[in-house]
């Protein structure tokens, strides 16, 4: 490529000059390439790969020089020899001759740098090329990196590192290149070359290694094999970056959310130093976006826009805290350096004023902010004060000015002591909706009545012994938060302290923990920012039916059946209203169980929309990914939780892990929050701690629970006994302090015929977790979870491949090993497209949720590639048409996807088929019609809409009215739970599949008469296909002799059949009204089961005479066909043997007569509708030619094939320039 003047001061030093004239040099890179530079040529490779100077250096380059100047300057530079000749040979011809005009050297040299510079300018302007933010040195390593690994232009370099990979007992010095989707290593030392290629994908563990030799190393783990980075300049750095890009491809795996780069990033100052690209700071700041996030509990699309050291005025102890202020879009936040000593949240839909205030040498650079309910925040020692200010002002004129309707809490929090007592001695539930009024959702009753408040205020039954103590603490509680709300705020501007900490440990008021659940969740920001988000979606999902609201359906009797409130209608339609409402919102998840019983105690306490917002917050943010289809969240803390057992109870661990308990027992704590093994007044003490403080709560609460049964567990025989223990100490934690009635609970009651167990009271088992486990630190949990995801998911990933292969081993002569690597392969082209594009979306060709063997599945870009490297009619050039006939024959349902089962099928026939079978199968792929543009596929997302609409009642038909509603509701939330495309059958269910499997075993007894019979233009498709497979067969004339041989034959065959329904035809166009003669005649089912419609437009099965004239596939043969065929002699096919050659040919006599039948007879233009063969003609013929069937028999090396793909992917997608010196042997 052309380049920017720049000057060289030694021309000669570590280059070889190849061609020279009076004013250009082209020279080469010492060390590039396999040919000369001996010792001298192998130190410098060796010193560019180690100095990353190969990055900046390209191996070829032209310089230009004045015939009496020492001066150089290079205007060109190249990877290839072909590229750098090209530009060569430009010079010569376009700039010699005018150069030699020149007198002046400095005017050459003006003119020279002055052309090349508009080369570029004219380059630049016809290619469309963009400035984007990465530094030149990183794109000359960017391309490099894509040159060396073969890698197409949208793998995305993010950033690459000088460290040695362990290959054996010796260390290669290289570079580690990390890109979006691929680790990758480049070593050269001294003519030994060392490339890898890992798919983050593909990598099972990921972890820092510390050993004598190697302090500092990074081990990356895939299934079949481990490699080992060292010496690296900034270990960290290179770490979270790889921990950061494997963390996205698991996600992938698991939902589908690829990586999209942010386009909104700041751009970096021109000519940088750093080798940043822009990825990587895209990268950075998602990080440091989502450790805001979780620090806050903020919503997940907000994004940190800056932080900054400050203090802090606090008024409650009339001091300056030292910590961090953090800007993002619509919040302003601080934390103390010192932990828990001071936070809060500023959202600027609440600030009114931001200014700065006078400084003074107590008060450097203060700002002030002020809120609507008259807080002023006053910060200090800001390094940018101005810019600051400026940034929040920008902010803020973004926010929208309109009113939110956010939940205040001084209502329900300043109330009075009168109207405390008043809620809490209502009775009976119609007083309180006497009192409260209703609000009514569309319902399909609409008599059912709504719950307008929490329901614990609607069910509250007091006996009088209990009353006055009981309450009287209650009270007292009150009182103590309320005296916290007059010293340090109240609301989501609110100062929190370690005494806010100490209050929630003693427990939330009843009337106010719904409240102090949406604040401390931070689910209180995404209800005021989403003002009648949650009744329009419970309007549009109430009455719509799937598979999740059959869940829901079932399982809203079994939510804390034991409490009143969820005895009548009220509670259940409440609870009904948010469970769905959620599930369309989020389809990934749609419903889980246990989301049942944790949103039930949700609705005790909040009103239904403040349930909804919390369940939100509780799915998507403190609790991700528990409630997906294969609770991949719970296992991943299953796992963390193992290894905070190793560490803070390992004399306990061994045992656990030989009992097999830990497994069993964090899945039903973590994913109900001890719901459901507690009783229920002691567990929402173990909710308030959640939602203040986070996951680490549960896993402190587990590890004391386990700690206070220590030598019980240890004397356990079994996994039985050990559940009974610990089932026997959940049951006895109670709540003294609760002002509730006893509430029954349902937890199995565990005995053993012992001493009662001793009560335990939940405050002290909380205050005892915190004392003892209060270590546990949320970053360091976050690390635990990215290791245990990478083996959970991957797990998961196994397991699927083993379920597939179990599916269908007994389907198919393949055996086990060739399945699985065959499941492996099939699964790389799937990712190999989801990461380099494809002509579909990768959403539609993978969904988790699906059954095993829907889950990945190919289209027909995708199925051509693996049709060249595994199908052995694969024949070069000649294979797309034949593997885009067999794909749309393998695709059963027309959806234009094929999954796992469906290719085995196709692959299974070709390699052990028997002749007939293979026979058959290349008969049915020309009898399928022809795809053109015309026959494009329909809309299908009304389809997908209906069915997940659809009324219980089948026979129900959806009105006028309803789809046009259905239509105009697609902009608001995609209501199908099946994120694949549906083309002609709708978003499958195990109705589907069912209907699927008896297909399936319906076309196992098919017969070979049913086959529809081969018209004439199919005919000729088929000989196509036939010459062009044998193209490079060993036995190429022999073939191309019986193919000939055999096609005369079925001419033969195929014109005797004209003439005895050539009558018959006659009658038809004479005795028949034109316009019915089509309409009558109905296709037979044999037909439709091939997929074979000869009412379709136009018949897309035929071919021009000037597509059969450019065909190229028929070799040294060539097919020619137009119009029908009289029985006459002088019109009908011939095949003639001429030499070595073979041509179909036919007369064009009587061209008029056959226009005129064809009018008359509604005959399809350029074919004739009375010739055809039927499939036992076609093999007949076949089996007549000794060297058609020894081809058709020939066994297929499968073993072979698979490890040349296998080889194949290794280098990549796009292939290596085999022009290039790049191209060297994989050696050491």
């Amino acid at each position: 490529m052309w380049v920017s003047p720049e000057e060289v001061l030694l021309a000669g030093a570590l280059w070889i000059t190849e061609r020279a004239n009076p004013y250009f040099i082209l020279q080469k890179r010492k060390g590039h390439g396999g040919e000369g530079g001996g010792l001298a040529g192998l130190l410098v490779g060796t010193l560019d790969v180690v100095l990353d100077s190969s990055a900046r250096m390209a191996p070829y380059r032209i310089l230009y020089q004045t015939p009496d100047s020492l001066s150089y300057w290079i205007i060109a530079h190249a990877t290839s020899r072909k590229e750098i000749t090209e530009h060569w040979e430009w010079l010569e011809h376009n700039m010699l001759q005018t150069l030699s005009i020149f007198e002046n050297e400095n005017d050459i040299t003006t003119f020279v740098k002055g052309k090349v510079q508009g080369i570029i300018a004219e380059y630049n302007k016809n290619h469309d090329v963009k400035e984007d933010d990465d530094t030149d040195k990183f794109k000359e390593a960017s391309s490099k990196f894509r040159k060396l690994f073969g890698m197409p232009d949208e793998e995305k370099l993010v950033n690459y590192y000088s460290c040695s990979y362990w290959k054996g007992k010796v260390p290669r010095q290289g570079w580690l290149y990390l890109s979006i989707n691929h680790l990758c290593f480049y070593s050269y030392l001294l003519g030994k070359e060392v490339k890898l290629v890992v798919r983050w994908a593909d990598i099972t563990q990921l972890e820092k290694s510390a050993t004598l030799l190697l302090p500092d190393g990074i081990k990356v783990s895939t299934r079949s094999h481990e490699h080992v980075f060292s010496v690296f300049l900034n270990i960290n750095e290179t770490f979270k970056l790889a921990e950061q890009l494997a963390n996205i491809a698991m996600r992938q795996l698991l939902d589908n959310k690829g990586f999209e780069e942010d386009r909104s990033l700041p751009k970096l100052k021109k000519k940088s130093p750093t080798k940043v690209s822009a990825l990587k700071r895209d990268l950075d700041a998602r990080a440091k976006s989502e450790r805001y996030r979780a620090l806050f509990r903020l919503p997940k699309d907000e994004k940190l826009d800056g932080h900054t050291d400050c203090t802090l005025w606090t008024p409650f102890s009339k001091t300056h805290i030292l910590g961090q202020m953090f800007v993002s879009t619509n919040y302003i936040c601080f934390t103390s350096k010192e932990e828990m000593q001071c936070s809060l949240i500023i959202p600027l839909r609440e600030v009114t004023i931001v200014e700065k205030a006078d400084s003074s040498n107590v008060l450097p650079s203060p700002v002030s902010i002020s809120t609507k309910n008259r807080m002023t925040f006053l910060f200090a020692n800001l390094k940018d004060r101005d810019f600051l200010v400026q940034r929040i002002s920008d902010f803020l004129q973004q926010t929208p000015s309109k009113t939110c309707l956010e939940r205040e809490l001084t209502g329900s929090l300043n109330s009075s002591d009168d109207e405390v007592y008043g809620s809490l001695l209502s009775s009976s539930p119609q007083h309180s909706l006497s009192s409260e009024g209703e609000r009514t959702f569309n319902l399909n009753d609409s008599s059912v009545p709504t719950a307008s408040q929490a329901l614990m205020t609607m069910y509250r039954r007091r006996s009088p012994e209990d009353f006055n103590p009981k309450l009287a603490k209650e009270f007292l509680k009150e009182q103590a938060w309320k005296n916290h709300f007059t010293e340090f705020g109240q609301g989501v501007c609110m100062y929190r302290t370690e005494k806010t900490k100490e209050l929630v440990l003693k427990g939330i008021p009843e009337g106010m923990r719904g409240d102090l659940w949406l604040l401390f969740s931070g689910a209180i920001n995404e209800m005021a920012t989403h003002p009648g988000y949650y009744e329009d979606l419970v309007e549009r999902s109430m009455g719509k039916y799937n598979l999740a609201t059959e869940e829901i359906e079932r399982d809203l009797h079994r939510s804390l059946p034991e409490h009143p409130a969820f005895q009548n209608e009220i509670g259940i339609a409440a609870l009904r209203r948010v469970l769905t409402a959620y599930a369309f919102r989020n389809p990934n998840i749609g419903y889980c169980q246990a989301m049942n019983i944790v949103t039930s105690v949700l609705l005790l306490y909040a009103k239904e929309e403040e349930a909804f917002w919390l369940l939100v917050a509780l799915c998507e943010r403190m609790l991700p990914d528990y409630y997906n289809t294969r609770v991949v969240g719970a296992l991943v803390d299953q796992g963390v939780f193992e290894e905070l057992a190793r560490e803070y109870v390992p004399e306990l661990y061994d045992c656990m892990q030989d009992l097999g308990v830990i497994s069993t027992i964090s899945l039903s704590w973590f994913l109900t929050l001890f719901l459901s093994v507690m009783p229920f007044e002691s567990a929402v003490v173990v909710v308030d701690c959640f939602f203040f403080d986070g996951i680490k709560v549960i896993f402190q609460l587990a590890l004391a629970v386990l700690h206070a049964n220590i030598h019980q567990l240890l004397g356990c025989k079994d996994d039985g006994e050990a559940m009974t223990v610990l089932g026997r100490y959940l049951d006895n934690v109670t709540n003294k302090d609760s002002t509730l009635p006893p509430i029954q609970h349902l937890h199995s009651l565990l005995t053993d015929n012992g001493e009662p167990h001793p009560e335990v009271d939940i405050f002290k088992l909380v205050r005892n977790s915190y004392e003892k486990f209060g270590s546990i630190r949320a970053d360091v949990i976050e690390q635990m979870r990215f290791k245990q995801r990478l083996r959970v998911i991957q797990t998961i990933e196994d397991t699927t491949k083993r379920n597939v292969v179990r599916t269908i081993v007994t389907e198919t002569a393949f055996g086990i090993d060739e399945l699985e690597e065959l499941f492996v392969l099939f699964k790389a082209e799937h990712l190999t497209s989801c990461y380099w594009g494809g002509s579909s979306n990768p959403t539609e060709r993978h969904d988790p949720s699906l059954p095993y063997l829907e889950q990945y599945r190919i289209d027909a870009e995708q199925f051509k590639g693996l049709f060249k490297l595994l199908f052995p009619w694969a024949n070069g050039a000649h294979s797309d048409p034949l593997a885009v006939r067999l794909f749309r024959l393998l695709d059963h349902n027309g959806d234009a996807f094929i999954n796992f089962r469906e290719f085995i099928n196709g692959l299974g026939v070709l390699c052990h088929g028997d002749l007939t079978e293979k026979l058959k199968l290349l008969y049915k792929m020309h009898v399928l019609p022809e795809v053109t543009s015309e026959q494009e596929e329909p809309d299908s997302a009304f389809e997908a809409t209906q069915y997940f609409f659809e009324d219980m009642t089948p026979e129900t038909s959806m009105s006028q009215d309803a789809k046009n509603r259905s239509e105009k509701d697609d902009g608001f939330v995609r209501v199908t739970f099946k994120t694949e495309k549906v083309k002609k059958l709708n978003a499958p269910d195990y109705r589907h599949y069912l209907k699927l499997w008896n297909q399936d075993s319906k076309s196992k007894t098919e017969r070979t008469k049913d086959l529809p019979k081969l018209n004439q233009t199919q005919f000729i498709e088929l000989c196509k296909t036939l010459y062009s497979m044998f193209s490079e067969d060993p036995a190429e004339q022999q073939l191309y002799h019986a193919t000939a041989t055999v096609t005369s034959l079925l001419l033969e065959m195929g014109e005797v059949g004209k003439l005895f329904c050539a009558t018959r035809r006659d009658h038809q166009c004479g005795d028949r009204d034109p316009e019915l003669s089509e309409d009558e005649e109905e296709p037979s089912p044999a037909l439709q089961d091939i997929k074979l419609d000869d009412a379709s437009p136009k018949s897309a099965m035929l071919t021009s005479d000037d597509e059969a004239k450019d065909d190229t596939s028929v070799s040294s043969y060539s097919v020619l066909s137009a119009g029908s065929h009289e029985p006459d002699d002088n019109n009908k096919l011939r095949c003639e043997d001429i030499a070595d050659d073979t041509v179909l040919v036919r007369s064009d006599e009587g061209d008029e007569d056959k226009k005129k039948k064809k009018k008359n007879c509604h005959a399809e233009p350029g074919a004739d509708e009375d010739w055809a063969i039927t499939f036992e003609q076609f093999l007949a013929s076949v089996l007549t030619e000794q060297a058609l069937v020894l081809y058709f028999e020939k066994p297929a090396d499968m073993s072979a094939r698979i490890t040349n793909a296998k080889n194949v992917r290794q280098v990549g997608r796009k292939a290596l320039l085999s022009v290039s010196d790049y191209e060297i042997s994989l050696s050491g």
